[in-house]
């Protein structure tokens, strides 16, 4: 009876250590890894918002940065965290995108 019970525990601390170097450790150095990002913005930097947004920053405060968008001069206030990147996103659907471009001509 020890050595299943063993056993048992044994396989229980497996499966913990593997949800821990599958799941739990890349989602925390993905988080520390944007954080840093948004820590390193400065004025002047072109961003993409969590919306899919793009502007350029020209005021960054405490928990929020203003971003000014387009020709128009826009400017809207966002808070750090809905900053997903430093730059502007590629467009992710470019195959899709060839596709449909080549079929149309």
């Amino acid at each position: 009876m020890p050595a299943e019970a063993m056993s048992s525990i044994l396989m229980i601390l497996l499966m913990v250590a593997i949800f821990y170097f599958l799941l739990i450790r890349p989602e925390s150095k993905k988080k520390k890894e944007a954080a840093a990002m948004r820590n390193s913005l400065k004025v002047g930097d072109q961003i993409t918002t969590i919306g899919g947004i793009v502007g350029t920053i020209c005021a960054i405060k405490e928990e929020t940065i203003v971003m000014e968008t387009g020709a128009d001069r826009v400017r809207i206030e966002f808070t750090k965290w809905a900053i997903s990147s430093k730059g502007t996103q590629s467009n992710q659907d470019a195959p899709a995108t060839q596709e449909k471009e080549s079929k149309s001509k």
